[in-house]
């Protein structure tokens, strides 16, 4: 084996335990107690009920099939056109 691809498989090697150290780390700074993750819930939960009342969302129309339709017209023209 070249010398050249001993060194990329330990710079591979390198990558990798320094990302499972990470991520280690990560795990352990977020150990949260059954507490604090209850309480998060019931925050977000709060924030999911009362998005619909304040309009800030906007909810996009139903895609009508004459719309579909077209756009899937349009690509079949493009393909034909770029064949010829």
């Amino acid at each position: 084996m070249r010398w050249w691809k001993v060194l990329g498989l330990a710079g591979a090697a390198g990558v990798v335990a320094t990302g499972v150290v990470v991520v280690r780390a990560e795990r352990r700074r977020r150990a949260y107690t059954p507490d604090q993750v209850r309480e998060q819930l019931h925050v977000r939960f709060a924030q999911a009920t009362s998005a619909p009342e304040s309009g800030d969302t906007a909810v996009p129309g139903p895609r009508t099939l004459s719309s579909v339709g077209g756009r899937i017209r349009r690509l079949f023209r493009r393909r034909s056109l770029q064949e010829r």
